[in-house]
Formats: C-alpha cells, structure tokens, sequence
C-alpha cells in the first residue's frame, strides 16, 4: 500500500539499504549561531533522531555527509551511534563510492536528502533523492520526492517512515511502541 506517496517514490524507497544524510540544512535548519569563541552551535530535532534510530533496528544504516566541519554534528552522530560520519567535504560523491563499495551496495539501494548545490551529484547517482521542503529551487527539481516539512523540523523524520513504511516494517515498529505503552499502563 503506497498511502499518499506516488508509486515510483514507493518503489524506490522500498530498496533503501542506506541512507545519506546531509547536515547543514537537512538535519538542521541551516542557521548558525556562534557564542563569543566562535562556537557554532546546532539545533538537531528530537523525532529525526527517532526516526534514524528506528531505521538503524530496522536494518538500515544511515550516514552524515557534511561540508562544514562541526563539534555539534560531530556528538549528535555519536549520539545516534552514527558509524559513518563524514565531514568538511568539498565533494561527497568520493564519499559516496566508498561507503557505497563497503556495504556492497547498488545505487537503488541508497537514497540521500538534500537541500543545497553541493548535493546534485549524490542526487543523480542514488535510487532515490529527497529535497527537504525549503530546499533551492535546483535540489527540488533533482528530487524524486519532496518532504513537505523543512530542514532541521522533522523533514529526516518523513523520509525515514517513507523508507519504513515502503520496506514493510513500519507496521512492527508501531507495535513494538503499542506494546510498550500497554505494559506502561499495567
């Protein structure tokens, strides 16, 4: 049951084995805020998190690809015990290739979600690209699919259930957080 994605974003998300995270802008809003050291601090959202940590027991490995380098992202993948961590990267496409090559992985196994430039060459090569809602005009006509919430406000949370949902192990997942919730009760 593909429920109200098309069909083609169906398909595609139903062979998702790995999913390419950017940061900046994807998993955050893409502001910075800098204290008076010149800090960088990020804001992540608590329900991507969730979302990746399901993905994560659902067999699917997730992993950051980012440009910028970031103590913050840095601890958030640490986090969400994020093995494949990569930053300050003027070109994620290497990147791409050898996490690609180390899974054993084809392109329609990995899906990416993106919202800037830097991102167009990941997005052409995996089976399926997703451009968060506040995305640039470029990314989202690139896009096989566009979440209808921005960066860093769930957006990652739409694309791991889409994932979830389209491999069909959305619906163990739920009950394993029903049941959980009926013992609370007793």
């Amino acid at each position: 049951m593909t429920g109200s994605y098309p069909p083609e974003v169906w398909q595609r998300a139903s062979l998702i084995k790995l999913l390419l995270l950017d940061v900046d802008g994807v998993l955050t809003d893409g502001r910075l805020f800098f204290d008076k050291k010149g800090e960088a601090f990020k804001v992540f959202h608590v329900r991507d998190g969730h979302g990746i940590k399901m993905l994560q027991l659902a067999g699917v490995e997730v992993a950051f690809l980012s440009g910028r380098r970031s103590d913050a992202a840095y601890h958030r993948a640490r986090e969400l015990d994020i093995q494949r961590f990569h930053e300050g990267l003027r070109d994620k496409a290497p990147v791409l290739e050898q996490v690609k090559e180390a899974l054993g992985l084809q392109y329609e196994e990995i899906a990416t979600v993106a919202d800037d430039l830097v991102d167009l060459p990941l997005m052409s090569r995996v089976g399926l690209a997703v451009a968060v809602a506040d995305a640039v005009p470029e990314v989202k006509d690139a896009a096989h699919w566009v979440t209808t919430l921005p960066g860093g406000r769930g957006a990652v949370r739409e694309v791991c259930d889409l994932i979830l949902k389209a491999r069909g192990q959305w619906d163990d997942l739920l009950k394993r957080w029903q049941t959980a919730a009926l013992i609370e009760k007793t």
